[in-house]
């Protein structure tokens, strides 16, 4: 059996706490997965429609530790919604709207590539994290011979490490919906009936919210689409915070006060996913300063990343920088950035530090962001 094993310390928790109390937004990314792409073979032996070179992706909320998703919401401020430029695909045998098949029943057919909503799981018990951070532990092997496409585009192969876990104690956050009954059956057991999911006045939840099954690094998959077309969706979010009874909430565009509350924009709530170029886990954590985007990479890492600036305003030599903060706020890393180039890649080596939590505040054109590092050992 797959565990996570929970490392939290109290006095790590107080830290980040005070950490949140500096203002920084709980919501940190969203993460978009090509979890696998369908071959010849899959589709003949699909219960449902699925087209040759379907792609499953997953969709997670990356939040900081003690934030937890409570609902994706849509209202005629800013509408949400999950669209294709085809249609979604839905498996016919033990397909539904949430992902409420067990994971002996996971084994058959094509029931892993159906297409849901979520606050945790993959299948009844397990939660979804991504591929990547799999320990390929108790890996599904598909009773059919299926779902063995190892195409390097996917990334990893379902078979060796298939995103499934469960966690001793835990269990995922159950799904509840409001206001979607009509649009949500675009996701239901019968495949390839509708390519959109919208809603001007609801939302899924998940009652007292819902937190990873690492709730340091705290992913929790929020929706599983599988289509052929070109996958586009605009999110709002709202998330718990570490103090009980308040909340933040995050919107594609259109911010207004909502519940009394300022609403942020984060340009990782809108996504249109390019046709062939999505690796095994593309974060669309594209951090924007003004006509800037930066990215760090790889991230988990074992202590080397890499700083990418993409500026347009290059020519402009403002007070840019990075600084690397441990948990308890010693400055541990300080470089300024000279930027000559469009494109600029800072090397940042925390090789020598423990393993754990670091954040890396990057300032540019006078712009502050923090952007949280975990190292590996």
């Amino acid at each position: 059996m797959k565990n996570i094993i929970r490392k939290e310390l109290l006095s790590i928790v107080c830290i980040l706490c005070g950490l949140f109390a500096q203002g920084q937004n709980g919501l940190e990314n969203i993460i978009v997965e090509k979890y696998y792409i369908s071959d010849a073979a899959d589709s003949a032996a699909s219960i449902g429609n699925l087209p040759v070179g379907s792609v499953t992706y997953r969709i997670y909320a990356d939040m900081l530790p003690g934030y937890s998703f409570q609902s994706a919401y849509g209202n005629t401020n800013h509408p949400l919604f999950i669209n294709t430029t085809t249609s979604f695909f839905n498996n016919e045998d033990r397909g539904s709207t949430t992902p409420t098949y067990t994971k002996s029943q996971a084994k058959n057919n094509t029931v892993m590539l159906d297409s849901w909503l979520s606050a945790g799981a993959a299948c009844v018990g397990n939660f979804g994290i991504l591929k990547s951070e799999d320990d390929g532990v108790a890996t599904i092997l598909n009773a059919d011979g299926i779902l063995a496409n190892t195409d390097p585009s996917a990334g990893i192969p379902l078979n060796t490490q298939d995103g499934i876990i469960t966690v001793s104690g835990r269990t995922p956050g159950v799904v509840g919906t409001i206001g979607v009954d009509s649009a949500i059956a675009v996701f239901d057991a019968t495949s390839q009936v509708g390519n959109s999911f919208s809603t001007t006045n609801g939302a899924w939840y998940c009652l007292g919210g819902a937190s990873g099954p690492d709730t340091i690094s705290n992913k929790v998959l929020i929706a599983q689409i599988t289509t052929d077309g070109i996958l586009s969706f605009e999110l709002n979010i709202q998330i718990g915070t570490p103090v009980t009874g308040t909340s933040e909430y995050y919107v594609a565009n259109n911010p207004s006060l909502y519940n009394g509350q300022m609403e942020i924009t984060i340009p990782s709530l809108t996504y249109t996913s390019p046709v062939d170029t999505i690796t095994d886990t593309t974060s669309i954590e594209t951090n924007e300063f003004k006509s800037n985007i930066i990215s760090i990479f790889p991230n988990p890492s074992n202590g080397i990343y890499t700083l990418n600036i993409a500026s347009s305003n290059y020519e402009t030599q403002n007070d840019n920088y990075y600084k690397v903060y441990d948990l308890i706020g010693n400055v541990i890393l300080f470089k300024r950035i000279e930027m000559f180039s469009k494109i600029t890649d800072e090397k940042i080596d925390l090789s020598s530090c423990t393993s754990g939590i670091y954040f890396a505040e990057v300032a540019i054109d006078g712009v502050q962001r923090m952007i949280k590092l975990i190292k590996n050992k």
